[in-house]
């Protein structure tokens, strides 16, 4: 029995991976590498042949399989956003739904903003870097489209929890949303964190705090 076991492992840690597997791995390295480099150095500073020395690949691979380098930055937003090898999008995440769920106003927020703590943990460097380069399209163009999509989610996310807990008498979904953009955006995380040296923790008690007393009427 023993012996069958040891054969299997060998077999298991053997197998070579499919190409579609190292192509996978190959985009996931220099994301990470684009990443680590607009985040250290902006998004000006930062040429494609670098990231592809850093990602230890030909640059033609880079251009090949991102086209050009604002299509890069967005997907370097998607890493941000995501984490690491995930593809699901928040809002399809089991954390989401266990938001959704939650019977408690007070359980619903601590779930979502210890969930959007760790992905602005991630994006608030990106997203300093490229508003400091608003003054190129390329990278404005790419933030704002990534504006939109957080505007989304926030707004999705007020039709469950304001048609659930009540929002402030007075205050439309619109402006709700408004307020969680500015509440919750990577600016506001990296000035407490990032700036004050907030704790994520401490963050995350003042934001949960913040958004119970300028949304919900309890």
């Amino acid at each position: 029995m023993l012996a069958i076991m040891a054969n299997v492992k060998r077999t298991t840690s053997s197998r070579k991976p499919s190409r579609a597997e190292k192509a996978q791995q190959t985009r996931l390295r220099m994301t990470r590498a684009a990443y680590e480099l607009f985040v250290e150095r902006g998004y000006p500073a930062t040429t494609m042949t670098e990231v592809a020395e850093a990602a230890g690949v030909a640059v033609q691979t880079l251009y090949f399989t991102f086209g050009t380098k604002a299509q890069l930055l967005q997907r370097a937003y998607e890493y941000a956003v995501l984490g690491e090898g995930n593809d699901v999008p928040p809002e399809q995440q089991p954390w989401y739904a266990e938001m959704s769920n939650a019977d408690r106003l007070d359980d619903a927020l601590r779930i979502l903003v210890q969930n959007v703590a760790a992905v602005l943990a991630r994006t608030a460097p990106l997203d300093e870097y490229v508003r400091a380069a608003s003054f190129d399209a390329e990278p404005a163009r790419v933030r704002n489209f990534n504006e939109n999509l957080r505007r989304q989610s926030w707004a999705d996310m007020i039709d469950r929890l304001g048609t659930k807990f009540g929002l402030t008498p007075g205050l439309n979904p619109r402006r709700a949303a408004d307020i969680l953009m500015v509440l919750m955006s990577p600016a506001t995380y990296q000035t407490f964190v990032g700036q004050y040296h907030w704790s994520s923790e401490d963050w995350q008690n003042w934001c949960a705090a913040a958004i119970t007393c300028q949304l919900f009427a309890q």
